[in-house]
C-alpha cells in the first residue's frame, strides 16, 4: 500500500486526515501503511469487491421500498489515534451531560425558557417538544438515554458538532456490521493493529437498560426495540441492533397495555415489557395521547409511562432536541447550566426566529447552508441558489422566520476512498453515539463515517454516498470482552422466556412456505425443462404452445411417447403454476408461484424478522438471488427471457442455495415457537404442492409408456426417483408411486410423513384448545381420508379412462389443507383490529395509512414504501383478477404529509391485505399469499 499512499493528494489546503501539511502520512496512516499489505490498485480494487460481496450476501441494506439500496462500505477505514480521540470523547461526553440537562428542564421546570437563556417560541413550536408527556420521568440519573452526534473537522482542523440526534439516534447497527465487514477484508491488519472495539458499547448499552428499568423489574428487566416495521429506512440497522442487544424487535401492533401494564402479544400468553428501546419517532407512539390517526403506536403508552410501570428510552418528546435552532444557544446553555465553554463547538448557526439574525441570514443566503428547524424540508445551499431562487427562499424566511436557521459553511476534512484502482481524497462526515453510564456517558470507540460520493464537495447523507468504518488506535493491547459478558455483579441471569409476536411468527410461517415453494417449483420446473431437451422441437416457442399443440393430457396415441409426456407434463406445469415459459417461472419475480417471486417473498419475510436470522441464512438466501440476478442478465443479453430456454444450471444453482437454507434450518435454530410455526408452513406447503402435482398427473389415465415418463418426472420432481428404483427395481406404476409419495411414513417426501411433522409442530405452539379445534380436526380429517385410501383401487381408472376416485380424495384433502391454512392463521396470526379515529369534526374516520416523510437526519437516506400493515382481504374477480374486498382495500388513505425521520413510517396510503392470492389460469385462488403486507395486492 505504500505506493497507494504515495500517490495519494490531499484535496485542497484543507484538513486531510491520513496527510500533514508537509504531506508526510501522519502516525496512525503510517502504521496502516506498514500492516495492510496492500501493493497496488488492483489489490484495493479487490478489496472493494470483497466489501462489496460481504455486504451482500449479508443482506444489509438501506432505505426501503423502492428507495432501497444497497449499503456502500469504503474499504479503507478512518483511524485516530488515542489522543485525538481523548478530545473527541470528552466533547461528546460533555454535550451528552448538556442536552440531558435541557431535555430534563424543558420537561420539568422550565427555567432555561422563563429565564430567556433559550426562546420559548424556539422550543413550543416544534414538533419535536411533546407537551403530552410533561413532567414524565424515567428513572435513574438521566433522561437523556442515548444521543448520536454528526461531527465534522473544518480546514483548521478544529471539530465541530453539525447536528444531534436525539429522537431516534440511528446507525449503530451498521457500525458494528462495517467493523465486522472490514475486519474480515483486513483481517491481518486487524489483528496486528491495536484497535479499539465497538462491542464494549453494546454492553454499555444492555447495562444501560438495567438501570433506567421501572422499579421492581429485577437484575434482568424484560426489554423490546419498538421499530416502525420492516419498511422503515432504517430496517436494517434496528433489526442488527435488536440482534446485538438481544431484544425482541417489535411493531406497535405487538403490544398492547393491559391491567396498568405494558405486555407483548406472545403466541397463547401475554409477556411483560419493562423497558422500550424506542426506535419509532414519539408522535406516532401513541393514538391516544400524541397522533391520533398512528397505526404504529400502542394506546396508552403514554399513560402507562406516566404511571411508571415501562420505562421508554429514547423518552418521549427527545425529539425537540434535535432542533437545530438549538445549537446557537448551546454554548449559552453550557456556561449556565455546567459554568463551561463547550470542548467541542457547534457550527455556526443563526435562528431566524431572532430579527437580527433573520436580517444576517437574508443578507447572506449566497454563503450559507439553510434548513428548516423541524427537518421538513431538505437543506438548501445558497451558493448553488440562482437570484431568483434566494429571492424566494427569503420571502419563505421572513413569512415564517421561527422555522428557519441559517448555517455557515463547513469545509469538512477528507480522508482517501477508494475509487477504481487508486485512493481519492473526499469530504467526510462522522457520526458516533453515547449512553447513559452512571452518572456519566460512555463514547463509542468508533461510529460510522459518510464520505461525499465522486467528484462532490459535499457529504450528504444519502444511498450514493459511502460508508466508512472508524477505527480509534490504541497503545494498549485489546483485552477480550463481549457484549454479552457482564461486568456486574449480581445472580446469575434468569431464562428469558421466549417471546415471538404474533407478526414474527406470521414472518416465519410464510419463510418456511416460500423456501419450500421455490425448491418445490425449482423441481417441477427443472423435471419438465429436462424432459423438454429430450422430446421438443427447436422451434417450439413454449410449454403452453407445446401442451395446446400436442393435445394436452389426451395426448399419446398420435404422438410418441416422449412427445405425449412432454405434452402432460407442460399441462401440469400450466395447471399448478400457471401459463408461464420455463424461463419465467424461475425468474421472473411478478409471475407467482415462479422460483424468482419465491425468492423475493423470502426475502421481505426475512427482513421482517431480521434479528431472527443467522448471518449463514443471508449468505445462502443472497446467494439465491445473486444467481437469479446473474441469469435474468444472460438470458437478456442472448434474447431467450421469457422462453422455454435451457433451464438446467440455473435450477442446479438454485438448489444448492435452497438445500443450504433448508440445512441452516434444520441444524442451526432452536426449536422454540417460531421454528415450529416454520416448518409447519414447510410442511404445508410441501403437502399442497405434492397433492396439486399429483391431481395434475394422474387424474387421466394413458398409455403405459407416456405413463412411465410421467410418473418418473414427478418422482425426480419429488426427490424419490432412486428410493422407488431401490425398492422396487421394477416399472413405474401409479399404485406403487402413489404409495411412496402419499402413504409411505418413512419417506420425508411423502404426504404422511409431512402430516405426522404437522401435527407435531403445531401441538408445540401454545393455543387454547378451544382455538384450535377446528385447527386440528382439520388436520385429523386429511389424516384419515389417507389413511382410508386404497391406492390400488384409486388407481384403476373407470370406463372413460379417468380416476376418479383417486381424484375426488386427493381433491378433499387438497382443499382441507387450504383450510387448514387459513385456521392457522386465524388462530395464531390475529393483528389487533385497527381503531376507528375522530377527525377534526368529531366524526369517526376509516383508519388511514401511515404518513410519508424524508430522512432529514437519517444515516441510510429516505425511503418510500408502504407500513406494511394489513387490513382487508382479496377476492377473485370475475375476470380472474384480484380485487379489494373490505376496509382498507389496496389503496388505503393518506391524511397528509409529515416529516419523518428512520423511526417514522415511509410512505402514505399503505393498506394492503391481510390475505390475498395468485390467481391460477383458471381463476381459482391456489396460492394463498400472508398478510402485514408480504402478499399480493
Amino acid at each position: 500500500m505504500t505506493d497507494l499512499l504515495a500517490s495519494y493528494r490531499a484535496a485542497g489546503p484543507g484538513h486531510d486526515e491520513m496527510l500533514q501539511s508537509t504531506g508526510a502520512a501522519r502516525e496512525a496512516w503510517a502504521l496502516m501503511a506498514e500492516l495492510a499489505g496492500l501493493s497496488d490498485g488492483v489489490q484495493l480494487a479487490d478489496r472493494a469487491r470483497d466489501v462489496a460481496g460481504l455486504l451482500q450476501d449479508s443482506g444489509v441494506r438501506q432505505g426501503a421500498g423502492p428507495e432501497e439500496r444497497p449499503w456502500l462500505l469504503d474499504p479503507i477505514p478512518v483511524l485516530f489515534d488515542e489522543h485525538e480521540w481523548a478530545h473527541v470523547e470528552a466533547g461528546l461526553e460533555q454535550r451528552a451531560l448538556l442536552l440531558d440537562h435541557l431535555l430534563t428542564d424543558l420537561y420539568g421546570e422550565a427555567t432555561l425558557l422563563t429565564s430567556g437563556v433559550v426562546p420559548p417560541a424556539l422550543v413550543l413550536g416544534h414538533p419535536g417538544f411533546v407537551r403530552a408527556v410533561n413532567d414524565i420521568r424515567n428513572p435513574g440519573p438521566h433522561q437523556l438515554f442515548m444521543v448520536g452526534t454528526d461531527l465534522a473537522r473544518n480546514a483548521d482542523g478544529t471539530w465541530q458538532v453539525l447536528a444531534d440526534r436525539a429522537q431516534v439516534p440511528i446507525g449503530m447497527g451498521f457500525a458494528m456490521q462495517d467493523r465486522r465487514i472490514i475486519a474480515e477484508v483486513l483481517s491481518g491488519l486487524y489483528r496486528r493493529a491495536r484497535i479499539r472495539r465497538v462491542g464494549p458499547f453494546f454492553q454499555a448499552v444492555r447495562r444501560a437498560v438495567r438501570e433506567a428499568a421501572p422499579a421492581g423489574a429485577g437484575h434482568n428487566p424484560r426489554a423490546v426495540l419498538l421499530t416502525p416495521g420492516p419498511f422503515s429506512p432504517a430496517a436494517f440497522d434496528q433489526a442488527y441492533l435488536a440482534t446485538m442487544l438481544g431484544y425482541p424487535l417489535v411493531e406497535g401492533e405487538d403490544l398492547v397495555v393491559e391491567r396498568g401494564r405494558v405486555w407483548m402479544r406472545s403466541l397463547g400468553r401475554l409477556e411483560p415489557v419493562d423497558v422500550i428501546v424506542r426506535h419509532l419517532d414519539a408522535e406516532y407512539c401513541d393514538p391516544l395521547d400524541l397522533r391520533g390517526d398512528s397505526r404504529l403506536g400502542v394506546a396508552g403508552l403514554v399513560q402507562a409511562a406516566r404511571d411508571g410501570v415501562v420505562t421508554i428510552v429514547n423518552p418521549l418528546g427527545s425529539g425537540v432536541l434535535d432542533n437545530p435552532g438549538l445549537l446557537t444557544y448551546l454554548p449559552r446553555i453550557a456556561r449556565q447550566v455546567l459554568g463551561e465553554e463547550l470542548l467541542i463547538p457547534s457550527t455556526v448557526t443563526y435562528w431566524c426566529g431572532e430579527r437580527s439574525m433573520c436580517s444576517h441570514v437574508i443578507a447572506n443566503l449566497d454563503r450559507l447552508v439553510v434548513r428548516s428547524t423541524d427537518g421538513s424540508q431538505p437543506a438548501v445551499r445558497g451558493w448553488e441558489l440562482t437570484i431568483s431562487q434566494r429571492a424566494d427562499l427569503a420571502v419563505q424566511i421572513a413569512g415564517q422566520p421561527h422555522l428557519w436557521v441559517g448555517q455557515e459553511r463547513v469545509e469538512a476534512s477528507t480522508t482517501p476512498a477508494v475509487h477504481g484502482v487508486a485512493l481519492e481524497a473526499r469530504p467526510t462526515q462522522l457520526r458516533t453515539y453515547a449512553v447513559a453510564s452512571g452518572e456519566g456517558y460512555q463514547v463509542m470507540s468508533g461510529g460510522v463515517a459518510r464520505v461525499a460520493r465522486a467528484g462532490s464537495d459535499v457529504v450528504d447523507p444519502s444511498p450514493t454516498d459511502a460508508a466508512k468504518d472508524v477505527w480509534v488506535l490504541s497503545s494498549q493491547p485489546y483485552t477480550v470482552t463481549d457484549p454479552w459478558v457482564s461486568e456486574d455483579a449480581g445472580p446469575s441471569p434468569a431464562r428469558v422466556p421466549t417471546s415471538i409476536s404474533p407478526g414474527a411468527a406470521e414472518d416465519l410461517f410464510w419463510f418456511g412456505r416460500y423456501t419450500e415453494r421455490a425448491e418445490g417449483v425449482t423441481r417441477l420446473v427443472r423435471a419438465v425443462g429436462d424432459r423438454f431437451n429430450d422430446f421438443a422441437a427447436p422451434s417450439q416457442p413454449s410449454a403452453t404452445a407445446w401442451a395446446a399443440s400436442h393435445g394436452g393430457r389426451h395426448a399419446g396415441r398420435q404422438s410418441s411417447d416422449g412427445v405425449a409426456a412432454l405434452a402432460v407434463l407442460s399441462t401440469t406445469l400450466i395447471e399448478v403454476l400457471g401459463p408461464h415459459s420455463l424461463s419465467d417461472l424461475v425468474l421472473d419475480a411478478r409471475a407467482a408461484p415462479s422460483v424468482g417471486h419465491a425468492v423475493a417473498r423470502m426475502s421481505r419475510c426475512a427482513n421482517s424478522v431480521r434479528d431472527q436470522m443467522s448471518t449463514d441464512t443471508w449468505t445462502a438466501l443472497s446467494s439465491l438471488e445473486r444467481a437469479l440476478s446473474t441469469e435474468r442478465r444472460r438470458q437478456e443479453r442472448e434474447g431467450t427471457l421469457g422462453t422455454d430456454t435451457d433451464v438446467t444450471a440455473i435450477t442446479a444453482r438454485l438448489l444448492e442455495g435452497l438445500l443450504a437454507i433448508a440445512g441452516i434450518l434444520a441444524e442451526s435454530m432452536v426449536r422454540d415457537v417460531g421454528w415450529c410455526l416454520m416448518d409447519a408452513g414447510r410442511r404445508l406447503e410441501r403437502a399442497q404442492q405434492l397433492l396439486d402435482v399429483l391431481l395434475a398427473t394422474f387424474r387421466v389415465e394413458r398409455d403405459a409408456a407416456v405413463d412411465t415418463l410421467v410418473l418418473e418426472s414427478v418422482l425426480i420432481a419429488h426427490e424419490s426417483v432412486i428410493t422407488y428404483r431401490r425398492r422396487y427395481q421394477a416399472t413405474a406404476s401409479v399404485e406403487t408411486v402413489l404409495d411412496l409419495l402419499l402413504k409411505d411414513a418413512t419417506n420425508p417426501r411423502s404426504l404422511r410423513f409431512q402430516l405426522r411433522k404437522l401435527a407435531d409442530v403445531l401441538a408445540q405452539v401454545p393455543a387454547s384448545a378451544r382455538s384450535t379445534s377446528t385447527r386440528d380436526s382439520l388436520l385429523a380429517d386429511v389424516q384419515d381420508l389417507l389413511e382410508e385410501m386404497d391406492t390400488g383401487a384409486a388407481s384403476e381408472p373407470d370406463g372413460e379412462g379417468h380416476r376418479t376416485r383417486l381424484a375426488e380424495s386427493l381433491e378433499s384433502m387438497r382443499w382441507r389443507l387450504r383450510e387448514l391454512g387459513e385456521e392457522i392463521a386465524r388462530v395464531h396470526f390475529t393483528h389487533p383490529v385497527p381503531v376507528p379515529w375522530l377527525d377534526a369534526s368529531g366524526t369517526f374516520a376509516p383508519v388511514p395509512g401511515g404518513s410519508a416523510g424524508g430522512s432529514p437526519g437519517g444515516l441510510p437516506g429516505a425511503g418510500a414504501a408502504g407500513d406494511g400493515r394489513t387490513t382487508a382481504s382479496l377476492a377473485v374477480g370475475p375476470d380472474g383478477a384480484t380485487a379489494g374486498a373490505g376496509s382498507g382495500g389496496a389503496t388505503g388513505s393518506s391524511v397528509g404529509t409529515v416529516t419523518a425521520g428512520a423511526g417514522a413510517p415511509t410512505a402514505a396510503g399503505a393498506g394492503p391485505a391481510t390475505a390475498s392470492s395468485a390467481v391460477g389460469h383458471d381463476g381459482e385462488a391456489v396460492w394463498s399469499e400472508p398478510g402485514r403486507g408480504r402478499g399480493e395486492s
